[in-house]
């Protein structure tokens, strides 16, 4: 795909705040976030498994959302809400 739009940066621009959020939750203790080991563990299992036919970063953020999601650091009403305001901006 990215040959086809002449993409020459194949890593999305949203990667980047996937790092900084990944680096963040590295650093919350105590708030029923996984640490390092735990997240980085669930996510290649999801990866391998569930989301298989994604491509890498997608399997990665989507693996992360389903992490948090069954942990209760989000609900998946936050989820829809954030991605709602997101998708708002995008098409504005």
């Amino acid at each position: 795909m990215a040959a086809k739009y002449g993409v020459e940066n194949l890593v999305p621009p949203w990667k980047t705040s996937l790092d900084g959020f990944c680096d963040a939750l590295d650093h919350a203790c105590g708030t029923g976030v996984p640490d390092f080991k735990q997240r980085r563990d669930e996510e290649d299992r999801l990866s391998a498994t569930v989301y298989a036919d994604l491509p890498y970063p997608e399997n990665q953020l989507v693996a992360l959302a389903h992490s948090l999601l069954a942990r209760g650091v989000i609900t998946e009403r936050e989820l829809q809400e954030r991605l709602a305001v997101v998708r708002r901006r995008l098409e504005a």
